[in-house]
């Protein structure tokens, strides 16, 4: 009979939190790195290397790889023969480890969670509680997959209920272009079939704790039906072009994970969920023996790569760009920001919209300013901020006619695509969008080196800060004509992959 110490369950979840916040899994480093070898669309090229050097800086800083560490979720499997040393249930146990890692002094991370989901939405404070999956199995050990998902990635899942006869490579091929760049491709793709439609799900979220090996199966040859839709749909789903942060490119996925379950004869039950570039998940075995820590990887196991922006490369001070310098920037170009910019996402805009609405006077004037749609994770030691890589700013769509109209507002900056309303919106106020590479949080930071809370503090990370940046990267998403580098870029590479057969695996 194995016996379980509590101490030894919560030291052994905070540990692997930690950990997973600052080091990628090194088969992600192994796959991202030949993604950034065959690339061969720049933009997407330094995308991977902005994130591959991200990654490095975190393994050597011990700071969050991404400024949302995440809703975690974890796996347990409890062996039947174990008995717990333990006053606290389970659950209770492995929340107090995830509140433990959040509150970490050397290494704080970002607090997401919301309780009173359709209400109130406050702040948990501490990112609990967690989303606990267990079951009891023969043995006597406890094994434990922990995992930080990012919102961004979370948030592009999709569930449908097929017919039996109905294709999933199909339903994969129609579906992924809908989820934008907003999960921060090249990532995996977990998709779970069969049983229910909530088995399924989760079939999905297991899938992506198991490690990049699309290529070892490739050399290997499948040896079942799901062996051989991976390799399919790794093929096509790469094919499309979408490329790094749906720039466009060779490399949309890293891998296609797939788990399958017995159904019901008229249910074809599929659910898909991407991981993004800040793929975090460990494993763990207790055994009675005391916690079980990660060790810590060789820092050899990352790549040296180098990011040149470059000697032309556009440099702006944004204490006094106008609407006719931006007007002259075009699509898809790398811009330095230097100089003073405002930030704010979700509930920062509603309070904006909720106080024009009233004609109430905003507490920091927008007009010719730029905002940055981010919720840093707060800073340690000398930090000026911590992480601070953007969020979706498709969030922010329906808000940025009225934003734009009623504040002069003069450009946006954020992660991924934006969507129609907010294209005609900014081309008919001759506004910008630039987007900054998600997946690069600690990097992104490095450019900032002032920062003060300017409005809504009791908003926390979702408050309104001012930012002082020198030479922060960002690209032209959308220009002041409305042109959007993630509706041309894809269209571009899609076509050259049909037409010169370009090798995408």
């Amino acid at each position: 009979m194995t016996v379980i110490r509590q101490d030894d369950l919560i030291a052994s979840v905070a540990d692997a939190l930690q950990f997973i916040s600052y080091y990628h899994p090194k088969d992600f480093i192994q796959a991202m790195h030949k993604a950034y070898e065959r690339e061969q669309n720049k933009a997407a090229k330094d995308a991977i290397a902005q994130i591959l050097i991200n990654s490095r800086m975190c393994a050597e800083g011990h700071r969050p790889i991404c400024q949302d560490t995440g809703i975690v979720t974890v796996f347990v499997k409890i062996g039947m023969n174990v008995q717990w040393d333990a006053t606290m249930g389970v659950e209770d146990m492995i929340n107090e480890g995830v509140r433990r890692a959040y509150t970490h002094p050397d290494n704080v991370l970002r607090a997401s969670i919301l309780a009173d989901p359709a209400g109130a939405r406050k702040n948990t404070k501490d990112n609990t509680p967690a989303v606990i999956h267990m079951q009891v199995v023969p043995g006597d050990t406890v094994e434990i997959e922990v995992a930080a998902k990012g919102g961004g990635s979370e948030n592009k899942s999709k569930m449908a209920m097929l017919n039996p006869s109905d294709s999933i490579v199909d339903w994969v091929l129609k579906t992924v272009p809908t989820m934008g760049a907003g999960w921060c491709p090249p990532g995996m793709l977990g998709i779970g079939i069969g049983g229910t439609a909530e088995k399924a799900a989760l079939l999905a979220k297991e899938s992506l704790m198991e490690p990049i090996d699309i290529h070892e199966l490739m050399a290997r040859g499948p040896s079942n039906r799901a062996e051989e839709l991976r390799i399919e749909l790794y093929e096509k789903v790469n094919k499309l072009g979408i490329g790094a942060q749906g720039l466009g490119g060779l490399s949309t996925v890293l891998d296609i994970k797939i788990k399958d379950y017995p159904t019901h004869a008229a249910s074809l039950p599929v659910a898909m969920i991407p991981n993004c570039a800040a793929t975090r998940h460990a494993h763990f075995t207790l055994d009675g023996s005391g916690p079980a820590l990660q060790t810590p990887p060789s820092l050899d196991d990352w790549p040296e790569i180098t990011w040149e922006v470059g000697d032309n490369v556009r440099r702006v001070n944004l204490d006094t760009v106008t609407r006719e310098d931006v007007a002259s920037w075009e699509p898809g170009e790398t811009v330095l920001l230097s100089g003073k910019m405002l930030t704010g996402r979700d509930a920062a805009h509603k309070r904006i919209v909720d106080m024009l609405n009233k004609g109430e006077e905003l507490p920091v004037d927008l007009k010719n300013r730029f905002i940055y749609y981010v919720g840093p994770v707060d800073p340690v030691g000398d930090e000026v901020v911590g992480p601070a890589g953007p969020t979706t700013a498709t969030r922010m769509d329906k808000f940025t006619r009225q934003v734009l109209e009623s504040t002069g507002l003069l450009g946006m900056i954020g992660k991924s695509e934006r969507g129609p309303i907010a294209i005609e919106a900014i081309k008919d106020n001759k506004a910008v969008y630039l987007m900054a590479v998600g997946g690069a949080a600690y990097l992104v930071s490095k450019a900032i080196t002032g920062s003060k809370t300017i409005a809504f503090p009791e908003l926390g990370m979702e408050a309104i800060y001012e930012f002082e940046v020198k030479d922060m990267p960002v690209t032209v998403a959308v220009d002041s004509n409305g042109t959007s580098v993630h509706t041309t870029g894809p269209a571009e590479w899609k076509q050259r992959i049909e037409e010169q057969a370009i090798k995408v695996v």
